[in-house]
């Protein structure tokens, strides 16, 4: 059986943080605010618990699951290098609406769907989520909703939708506008945005020093 905690109480803002912490560890599904909607997260590391999300979803491995980190240095572990304009985006938009998308190392054990040797990476702007982050390591992360149906806007909606595959529920409170992150993939040979989202393309090619395209 799930269980919610309300994360603007600090006791039980505590005690949510450590017991989505514990089924994390333990391979188990939580639900966490973000900046942008709610979303799933797991494991990054445990297979078993990015099918037990993708199952959650009712979704297959042809849409892989992003990953979420708490540190900006966390990325350096995660892929093959960090050129120079993933450190631009990293420094202009983290914590933030920015995900990036890069060659992943190949040493890392895991299994988040067909992304063809790559991985989609960002930090979100929300505490409980980066306090999260901070203590478990990187999360597979997507939203928080059946395939098909709305991202869940509130802790409520998403247990409507999840229900009891989630073990832990983290109430933030409403999450802000239910935009998406702009996903700039860097695993080619020049940037191109896959999604235009919160952060415009003007702002990315800004950033970067050139004109970035769109797919």
């Amino acid at each position: 059986m799930s269980v919610v905690y309300d994360c603007s109480r600090s006791p039980d803002r505590e005690d949510g943080l450590a017991a989505a912490a514990s089924a994390v560890r333990a391979g188990r599904l939580v639900v966490i605010p973000t900046d942008t909607v709610y979303g799933i997260g797991a494991d990054a590391f445990s297979a078993s618990a990015v099918r037990s999300l993708l199952a959650a979803k009712n979704r297959g491995p042809d849409m892989p699951v992003g990953v979420l980190v708490g540190s900006w240095s966390t990325i350096d572990g995660l892929v093959l290098s960090v050129p120079r304009t993933a450190r631009l985006l990293v420094e202009a938009f983290w914590p933030g609406d920015v995900s990036i998308v890069l060659p992943h190392a190949p040493s890392l054990a895991w299994d988040l769907g067909q992304s063809g040797g790559t991985v989609m990476l960002r930090m979100p702007l929300h505490p409980v989520a980066i306090e999260l982050l901070r203590e478990v390591g990187p999360m597979a992360v997507s939203s928080a909703n059946v395939s098909g149906q709305p991202p869940a806007a509130t802790a409520e909606e998403a247990r409507t939708q999840l229900g009891d595959s989630v073990s832990i529920y983290l109430d933030g409170g409403p999450s802000g506008d239910p935009v998406p992150s702009t996903i700039v993939d860097l695993s080619g040979q020049e940037p191109i945005v896959l999604r235009e989202g919160a952060v415009s393309l003007a702002a990315i090619s800004e950033v970067i020093g050139e004109e970035v395209r769109t797919r």
